[in-house]
């Protein structure tokens, strides 16, 4: 397996000979490159990095080769050990440090590891960021220091309280609301960092009934990491079986979140966006209130989420666009809408009043106050919503297969219809669309499509798919 460049770091299997696989010598060469440009960044300071990771194997195998080479650098580390994205995000800003490195595969499964950068802000890097990344990570000589000019290290583990202290200083969380119900809740954290940051939200709103599930930090992942239903059978009986209210799912590193219904039926990861909006736009004035003019009644979410945030954020009279897929072009429409919240449809909840960031915790929090103010159950909640129904397929890239050339067939062939190309290609139709797009962490060609009905659904997908294996042919 080839390893993945991108702007926002590098991802790979673990193990095998450089250049083709995430190794040692990866890991120094694009850890020394981030550190060289962080160092040039803020020249006239002495530099401080936060560094985390999930729970995979290899992630201390990976973060002692990143911190030891840091440290050689002059930078002074803040080691959170096993922690989510989110937190580290969160960590960059409380301790005033330059940047963050993020060891995780995200929703890669066991065997891959990757390192994710973010700036000062606690944000992934920008394109061009990016692109000087990856330029120094081939050019650039490290410059080690003596022995009497190594970084500081620093161990500390606690900082997640803090993360989690901020979410419930946040103006819509209702611990009051939520102890009324005396919620009975399921969390699967795949073994990994989840296992740990979702238990201590719940018990920080207050909730007593708690069920674990997979929620050893050993790396041992208990199931493919994505929170789809095809992975989920596990807690999704659970929760029929010991007759909970919900049920919580995070990917590997708990910027993804998605929740089952109390029938053990999956409330839709496209709709945990959804529903957190509607919440938020529903009491914009008690966010106004607080920050006044600071945030406007907009949403942004990207082109493959889907089209039921619009459909909410209209209803609520505001206003709402998509960015391109990733989360740095997600945030950057954020910025320029000053939208009020935004995200991404795999589960990804971001709440510019906590951070730029997806962040599962406060996402788990926002969920929890707003089912409690609703008196709904999960199921009638999920029923208040406007109705789509998604289908999420995939196309394996072979050498032969050129991405530009099949993406300009599509165009051609959907000339009439509305066509969308700031990431891959996106059609729209009145009641349904379908975006295809190269990967930029797998070598797939994604295919989604939405309607109003799941077989509507599915036709737009077999008909993008049978197009594109003809051109191939």
């Amino acid at each position: 397996m080839s390893i993945i460049k991108s702007i926002s770091g590098i991802r790979g299997t673990v193990g095998g000979e450089p250049g083709n696989n995430l190794t040692p010598v990866e890991i120094i060469k694009f850890s020394s490159a981030f550190g060289a440009f962080i160092i040039k960044r803020h020249p006239s300071i002495k530099t401080k990095i936060i560094v985390g990771r999930d729970a995979r194997v290899s992630g201390e195998m990976v973060s002692r080769l990143i911190v030891g080479n840091l440290l050689s650098l002059g930078i002074d580390i803040i080691d959170l050990g096993i922690s989510s994205t989110p937190t580290v995000e969160v960590a960059v800003v409380s301790q005033k440090a330059q940047g963050g490195i993020i060891i995780t595969a995200s929703h890669n499964p066991g065997g891959w590891n990757a390192l994710k950068l973010i700036d000062e802000q606690g944000e992934f890097l920008s394109a061009a960021e990016g692109e000087q990344i990856l330029a120094l990570a081939e050019n650039n000589q490290p410059h080690y220091v003596p022995e009497e000019q190594l970084g500081a290290y620093f161990f500390s583990p606690y900082l997640e309280w803090d993360h989690i202290d901020k979410i419930m200083t946040l103006p819509l969380i209702d611990k009051e609301a939520v102890a009324g119900r005396d919620f009975k809740i399921v969390v699967d954290g795949i073994n990994s960092a989840g296992g740990k940051a979702i238990p201590h939200v719940l018990e920080s709103l207050g909730i007593t009934k708690i069920s674990l599930l997979n929620c050893l930090p050993n790396g041992l992942f208990a199931h493919k990491p994505e929170p789809l239903a095809e992975n989920l059978g596990e807690i999704m009986e659970r929760v029929k079986t010991e007759k909970a209210d919900l049920g919580i799912v995070v990917d590997p590193d708990v910027d993804r979140l998605a929740f089952i219904d109390e029938n053990g039926e999956m409330f839709g990861e496209e709709y945990t966006l959804v529903a957190i909006a509607d919440y938020v736009l529903e009491n914009f004035e008690i966010i106004n209130d607080l920050y006044p003019g600071k945030y406007q009644k907009a949403t942004v979410s990207n082109l493959s989420s889907s089209r039921a945030l619009r459909d909410i954020t209209e209803k609520h009279g505001g206003k709402y666009e998509a960015a391109a897929v990733g989360e740095v072009n997600v945030v950057t429409k954020m910025k320029e809408l000053q939208a009020v919240i935004g995200g991404e449809g795999n589960g990804g909840i971001i709440l510019p009043a906590l951070h730029y960031g997806r962040d599962a915790m406060s996402g788990v929090a926002l969920f929890i106050s707003m089912l409690a103010q609703s008196n709904k159950k999960m199921s009638e909640l999920r029923k208040s919503l406007p109705e789509y129904f998604m289908v999420k397929d995939k196309l394996e890239l072979t050498p032969e297969i050129n991405v530009p050339e099949i993406l300009q067939k599509i165009k051609i062939d959907y000339a009439s219809e509305e066509i969308t190309d700031i990431d891959g290609v996106k059609i729209d139709w009145p009641d349904s669309w379908a975006h295809l797009r190269a990967s930029n962490t797998e070598p797939i060609i994604r295919i989604y499509a939405e309607a109003r009905t799941k077989t509507e659904a599915i036709a737009k997908v077999d008909e993008i798919k049978a197009k594109i294996l003809a051109y191939i042919k």
